[in-house]
């Protein structure tokens, strides 16, 4: 058995491994195989038992090694590869696809993310707009990762002018960093005060 699991979700990609091959199976780097190393791995069996239970990580970057997965789709061993990012457009995925289970694990995307820069940008010429579009959106969003999320754009505007107002900027994301922290008010009346504020600071 062969299958082929990708995506940014390894918990739950390894949550899926641990089920298929237990907690005592052999862990393999891809990235250090000789395609010569194949056919012992996929084929042969070891001292303490004929079938092996094989996990192998990001093959998919050795492409001499990937390339060569094909020849081996008969291996007796339970085997779960387990990639990061796969091309689609390969040969061998394309060969690979209707003769081996693959199964994608993305993390979930946040369909506010847009949303969520659109909020920060208007905040900078009208607060009020801002607290309006937020109240939107809020009940569907953590107000620590939206907070995060306010940062992160703040420092991408100080990455491109690094003024003085970036700077008070960051300070004041800084002191609201310090109060989400330790406040007992609620996170998102400090996280709008901000936003009101934004224009003048």
């Amino acid at each position: 058995m062969i299958k082929l699991f990708y995506g940014d979700d390894r918990v739950k990609a390894n949550s899926e491994i641990t089920k298929l091959l237990g907690e005592n199976h052999e862990t393999v780097e891809g990235a250090d195989l000789n395609p010569n190393d194949l056919p012992t791995l996929f084929l042969g069996t070891s001292l303490f038992a004929e079938k092996r239970k094989i996990l192998i990580r990001d093959l998919s970057a050795n492409k001499p090694a990937f390339e060569k997965l094909p020849d081996y789709l008969d291996t007796p061993h339970d085997i779960v590869l387990l990639e990061l990012k796969l091309d689609k457009r390969s040969a061998t995925y394309k060969t690979l696809k209707d003769q081996i289970e693959i199964r994608e694990f993305a993390l979930p995307k946040n369909p506010n993310l847009t949303q969520v820069f659109n909020i920060y940008k208007t905040a900078k010429n009208d607060g009020k707009k801002a607290v309006e579009m937020l109240e939107k959106i809020k009940l569907s969003e953590d107000p620590i990762m939206f907070f995060g999320l306010l940062v992160s754009q703040a420092l991408k505007d100080y990455t491109a002018s690094q003024g003085t107002k970036e700077k008070k900027i960051l300070k004041e994301l800084s002191a609201l960093d310090l109060n989400l922290k330790s406040s007992s008010i609620d996170p998102w009346l400090l996280i709008e005060s901000f936003l009101l504020r934004l224009r003048t600071i």
